[in-house]
């Protein structure tokens, strides 16, 4: 299942609709501005909290090294971590360690939108800017079955807010 999510509308304080590939509301993103972190909270449409993802805002005060994680939780319990794995000129490598011990593999060129998401070299969703020629959108295509979406959804949120909060920094501003 292919789900829509549009770039300009990720800023914090924001809320918008995620699509399902048929037009439907699938996920609503309520954005929060708290004092010491960034908070986004994906719901389904009906509003119940399935995610939130925090991150942390020490890097404003000159602590840039304490901003290289955002936290997933479901039901107010740490579910995920996702952090940079290593440094690539041409793609970014991201882990997210669930909360059991298992890990997720992110990997991509993130600020172009064309990454997946793997569990043990198994692709379990792909984001793609390919399959829609609408500006600022990209897609998040949940390729298992089985694969929690709204989780899929939100790692790949959390990637492009990292790595675009890296560039931001490396800008000066």
């Amino acid at each position: 299942m292919k789900y829509l999510v549009r770039d300009k509308l990720l800023a914090i304080g924001d809320d918008y609709w995620i699509e399902d590939e048929d037009g439907r509301h699938a996920f609503l993103v309520d954005g929060k501005a708290l004092r010491l972190r960034d908070t986004l909270e994906l719901k389904d449409p009906l509003g119940r909290v399935l995610i939130t993802l925090r991150e942390r805002l020490f890097g404003g005060l000159g602590l840039p090294g304490l901003r290289d994680a955002m936290t997933l939780e479901r039901d107010g319990k740490r579910l995920a971590v996702i952090r940079r794995k290593r440094l690539s000129l041409l793609r970014n490598h991201f882990r997210v360690t669930m909360s059991e011990g298992t890990e997720l593999d992110v990997s991509g060129r993130i600020l172009d939108r064309e990454f997946k998401v793997e569990y043990e070299g198994e692709l379990l969703a792909l984001v793609s800017r390919q399959w829609y020629r609408i500006r600022e959108t990209y897609a998040v295509d949940v390729v298992r079955e089985e694969a929690d979406a709204a989780l899929m959804v939100a790692v790949a949120v959390c990637a492009i807010r990292m790595v675009e909060r890296e560039r931001e920094e490396g800008d000066g501003s």
